[in-house]
């Protein structure tokens, strides 16, 4: 438990302490936001703005949890260590991207294809070896079997679990890109959801087969190192968020977008809640949701579902407030990740 608060507190301290200085160092090299011509005017105001700055919350997870881990002198998780190679690999994908944006002066980085080809790799590499490194009990940080709150009875297999795993990661980081469009509005339903995963961990820890075999333990190998690892996250999301919000002074980016995306499907992953994912992250499928209807739509009828896709963006152009959408869309994402416990919960509840 100790590691836990320290990962979060270090975390913390270093987005809220460093984050200032990369403003300055990105504000010193031009490294600013460039704006789509056809997006809300009002953000036109931001161009300029310092981006990805979600370097700062990659660094800040990493640095807390290792320093976490040498205090406790406690040996690192094949789980942990594995989420953190998924956050960090697509938050390299998303940094070149940001960085070929700024360099280019263009609102489009990366090509689609290797983009795609990026995040395939990273995430097709995490899959792999999440189904290796079994501990003494035979678990692997990852099953084969589809999980919701603990493994189904569906067993994927090994060909269909990097499938599985893929689109998860796919859908979590390009649902989590697609949200970042209004200061603070990904940052902080990312912090929500992540102190749900701290929860989670630290419950299976105390249930699991391990320290309390019952009927309905947890089977996972590293729950707690799980907790320790969403402790840093949450922690750097909310240090960073100080500054993310409402008018930003730095944003995130790719970068930050396509890490924070890839560690909450790694969690999912790990901690075998795959598809629990789906409530505690409502408000990421809710605004996927409506950029997949709004092209479908308009293939099928040539008119659009919505004034423009993501749907933040439409509540914009009917004459919202950026920050009265940033609140309201926090509700929902709190919403979402209390209904998401409460299923968790309940599920152990049922069982026992």
């Amino acid at each position: 438990m100790r590691a836990i608060l320290l990962a979060a507190g270090i975390a913390l301290v270093l987005t809220l302490l460093g984050t200032p200085a990369v403003i300055r160092l990105l504000v010193k090299h031009e490294y600013g936001q460039l704006i789509r011509d056809d997006g809300p005017t009002t953000h036109h105001t931001k161009h300029g703005t310092p981006t990805m700055g979600g370097a700062v919350i990659i660094i800040a997870t990493v640095v807390s949890y290792i320093v976490a881990k040498l205090v406790t002198w406690r040996p690192p998780s094949a789980s942990a260590l594995l989420v953190l190679f998924l956050t960090t690999g697509l938050g390299l994908v998303g940094f070149l991207d940001d960085f070929i944006k700024i360099r280019k002066q263009r609102s489009l980085g990366l090509r689609a294809k290797t983009k795609f080809a990026g995040q395939t790799v990273i995430a097709l590499a995490f899959a792999v070896l999440a189904l290796q490194f079994p501990d003494s009990r035979g678990l692997s940080p990852a099953s084969s079997s589809l999980s919701f709150i603990r493994d189904t009875g569906l067993v994927l297999g090994p060909v269909l679990f990097l499938v599985w795993a893929f689109f998860l990661i796919a859908a979590m980081s390009n649902g989590v890109n697609l949200t970042d469009g209004l200061d603070g509005l990904a940052i902080g339903a990312s912090v929500m959801i992540f102190g749900a995963y701290l929860l989670i961990g630290v419950w299976q820890f105390g249930q699991s087969c391990e320290m309390n075999p019952n009927a309905q333990c947890y089977e996972v190998r590293d729950p707690l190192d799980l907790a320790v690892v969403a402790a840093a996250l949450m922690g750097a999301c909310f240090g960073f968020l100080w500054w993310n919000a409402s008018p930003a002074k730095i944003f995130m980016g790719d970068t930050g977008s396509l890490a924070l995306g890839g560690a909450l499907a790694g969690l999912a992953i790990t901690s075998r809640t795959e598809m629990l994912l789906a409530l505690l992250g409502g408000l990421f499928f809710l605004i996927t949701m409506s950029v997949i209807l709004q092209v479908g739509f308009f293939k099928l009828t040539g008119k659009r579902l919505f004034r423009m896709a993501p749907l933040q963006h439409h509540f914009e152009l009917a004459g919202w407030g950026e920050v009265t959408i940033v609140i309201r869309f926090w509700i929902i994402a709190g919403l979402c990740v209390a209904l998401g416990l409460a299923v968790f919960y309940a599920e152990w509840v049922a069982s026992s």
